[in-house]
């Protein structure tokens, strides 16, 4: 008797499983945290500014299927001028719908988690930012620094990071990258600013992480409307007060992987053990 190797199962099985590993590891990435502030002042549950803090943030997630940027201001039937909620949304300039929304539903559920009951908060993670506050911010330029950090001192590529960040600070875009040799760099603006305004907010950037990284591998530069950041290529920045969740849950996956791939080689040793044993019953008889 012969039976259909199972060589072609476990190709596809295998497959499946590399795939989503591909997509969680990435997904990760995007959600990796960066920086957090929540307000001091707190407001009273049940109140008028909870119902429209909650509307604001379901009208975030639901925003973020269908484009890249937001913003919206929030009063029910009710509200006094106290209450009103502002929010804004805005996920990097190069993710499709599917990573922006994503990464904006996991913003949320953690600013939710971290600023509970606080009036304001705001978080970047790798991939988008989230912003909601009982003040109108919307339209007005920032350039409080949020996040600053500098890597580890390497050989002099000035002329290629110069280069990089000349690019960066030069203006034009809300979204800007650029690469020179073995350096690449990045820098956004949120979208409520003016194209004046965001070309101030990241000239500023840029001086500031030219002035204060130097010969860094990598740096960030983070303000509360606007971000540059570089890296030498095998360099990559990671917060100092990160909480290792994103690792913690690639090691979790990395670990079903393996599981899975080790239930899949048993079953193809035991199903090659029973073509034998039956093709070897079949030249008996």
């Amino acid at each position: 008797m012969q039976m259909q190797s199972p060589s072609p199962l476990l190709f596809i099985l295998a497959t499946i499983i590399l795939t989503q590993l591909s997509k969680n590891c990435y997904s990760s990435s995007l959600n990796s945290f960066i920086y957090v502030g929540c307000s001091q002042l707190k407001y009273n549950p049940g109140s008028p500014f909870e119902s429209n803090l909650n509307s604001i943030l379901t009208s975030i997630v639901s925003a973020a299927s269908s484009a890249n940027y937001n913003n919206f201001k929030i009063a029910l039937p009710g509200s006094a001028q106290g209450d009103v909620a502002y929010g804004l949304f805005q996920c990097r300039g190069d993710l499709a719908s599917a990573d922006c929304r994503q990464c904006v539903s996991a913003a949320v559920a953690r600013l939710r988690a971290t600023c509970s009951g606080a009036t304001g908060g705001a978080l970047q993670l790798e991939g988008c930012f989230v912003r909601f506050d009982n003040e109108s911010f919307v339209g007005a330029e920032d350039k409080t620094v949020a996040a600053d950090r500098c890597g580890p001192l390497v050989g002099d590529d000035s002329g290629e990071r110069g280069s990089v960040l000349s690019y960066l600070g030069a203006g034009g875009q809300f979204f800007r990258v650029s690469e020179a040799g073995k350096v690449q760099g990045m820098a956004q603006c949120v979208q409520d600013l003016s194209v004046g305004e965001c070309q101030d907010c990241l000239s500023d950037a840029v001086e500031r992480l030219r002035t204060q990284c130097g010969s860094a591998a990598w740096g960030d530069m983070f303000f509360a409307k606007c971000y540059a950041r570089y890296s030498e290529r095998g360099y990559t920045s990671k917060p100092e007060n990160d909480d290792d969740d994103d690792d913690e849950e690639l090691d979790k996956t990395l670990a079903i992987f393996i599981g899975l791939v080790a239930g899949v080689a048993i079953l193809v040793v035991f199903l090659s053990f029973l073509s034998k044993a039956l093709d070897h019953k079949g030249n008996s008889s």
